[in-house]
């Protein structure tokens, strides 16, 4: 519903139409019958003024509902974000119309709320807003439209409710990370997932049905005369170097975000699972220079600072400087590190700076290069070609897959690890594999 239908502090219900076509297509009629129509032309124009003015006393007379947002909440970019209207009627039913002016940057869900509220009752109305920029936002008025007692008139006005919002990373994404990171390191999902993984001693635990047997510490099971298992756990404070890509590829459009915002998403939740398994976790992000740089720490302090500081950055226009950032990691982190550069692939000639700075970093850190491929190469590439435009278009993108995949697979042949999956997937994907890694002892 446009703005405009908001405009006037009264506006006419549907019922009042209704009054104003019956008059008017009776008075129309009488005129046709009768041999002089201006009588029943001053009666039509009667009807109509006594219809408007029984809206506009209804209107009147309306009983304002109190009406308020609840406070805005720092919000996450891509991500559906609650937002909590709290109303209260009067002494009569309120039947109500709200639009609450959200930033015309995000899309709101539903535009117009609509309820009907029992006298003397308060309820919370919910809607969503899904953000696909960061920044600051300024928030509006609600704007509200309430039907009389009648039903003739809305009564219309704004509640002031201006205030300045953020739009963060995918905080919401995070805070269900940390649950899920908690869950693994607590009760039985623990001894889960540490038995038969990692490389640090934990503890020794009963031998079970279903478990490794050469995890059997026999000394240990001949002086206690059972069957004993030595519980591993994956090391910790090793160090995770995380650099981001900001440079021209990664200001591309996937699924509604910037290829730079999918990636910084991937890496707050990455230094979140460092920081969750007791790793050190430092963070660059880079173009043709490095643009910021973050020394490795641990503890879940730090992810506030992380988050505070890569909200602002943006992608920019210029080519990356692959070597640069890594003779950066060389200069500041002596020790071995898991390096994880987030970036895109095109083909060998193109990412051929990539190759060389990532096979520079073997063999004193283990490298991981994590790509953010694009799903509608991937979608164009499986079409079903109808004609020669679609089936050129599916050459093509079947072209860019094969060079990418070239290039990805001579990376690896370097003993860099890889990880290619698509941009709004990557997050998920990236932490499960930064989770084996750990498990496996590989750093």
């Amino acid at each position: 519903m446009a703005g405009s239908l908001f405009a006037s502090p009264m506006i006419p219900s549907r019922r009042v139409y209704q009054g104003l076509l019956v008059g008017t297509v009776g008075g129309l009629m009488m005129a046709l019958l009768a041999n002089n129509p201006m009588p029943s032309l001053a009666l039509t124009l009667t009807w109509d003024l006594v219809i408007l003015a029984l809206a506009i006393l209804d209107s009147q007379q309306v009983q304002r509902v109190q009406i308020s947002r609840q406070p805005l909440s720092r919000l996450s970019i891509g991500r559906d974000n609650s937002i909590h209207l709290t109303v209260e009627s009067g002494k009569t039913t309120a039947t109500l119309q709200i639009r609450d002016y959200s930033p015309q940057a995000f899309t709101a869900t539903p535009e117009i709320l609509q309820v009907t509220l029992p006298p003397a009752v308060q309820q919370t109305l919910t809607y969503k807003v899904f953000p696909t920029q960061r920044g600051e936002y300024n928030w509006g008025a609600i704007q509200v439209r309430q039907l009389g007692t009648w039903g003739l008139g809305w009564r219309n006005w704004k509640v002031p409710q201006n205030e300045t919002v953020a739009v963060y990373p995918d905080l919401i994404g995070l805070r269900s990370l940390s649950i899920r990171l908690s869950l693994q390191t607590t009760g039985n999902i623990k001894r889960a997932k540490r038995l038969g993984t990692g490389t640090e001693f934990a503890e020794l635990r009963e031998y079970g049905t279903g478990d490794d047997p050469r995890l059997i510490d026999w000394k240990a099971t001949a002086r206690r005369s059972r069957l004993l298992l030595r519980v591993l756990e994956p090391e910790q404070e090793q160090t995770l170097i995380i650099l981001l890509d900001r440079g021209r590829l990664m200001t591309a459009q996937v699924n509604g975000l910037a290829r730079f915002d999918w990636g910084l998403n991937a890496v707050l939740s990455l230094a979140l699972a460092g920081l969750s398994r007791g790793d050190r976790v430092g963070v660059g992000v880079f173009d043709r220079q490095m643009h910021a740089w973050i020394p490795p720490e641990r503890g879940q302090t730090h992810l506030p600072k992380l988050i505070e500081r890569l909200t602002p950055i943006q992608p920019v226009l210029l080519e990356p400087d692959y070597i640069g950032a890594v003779t950066t990691v060389n200069q500041q982190q002596t020790r071995r590190s898991l390096v994880v550069l987030l970036t895109d692939v095109i083909d060998q000639t193109a990412s051929a700076d990539l190759l060389l700075a990532m096979a520079r970093l073997t063999p004193r850190y283990l490298p991981f290069c994590v790509a953010l491929r694009d799903p509608q190469v991937d979608i164009q590439a499986n079409a079903i070609a109808p004609d020669v435009n679609t089936l050129y278009t599916r050459a093509v993108a079947l072209d860019l897959l094969a060079q990418r995949k070239v290039a990805l697979a001579t990376l690896k042949q370097k003993g860099v690890l890889i990880l290619d999956a698509p941009a709004h997937q990557i997050t998920d994907q990236l932490v499960d594999r930064y989770l084996q890694i750990k498990a496996r002892g590989q750093l």
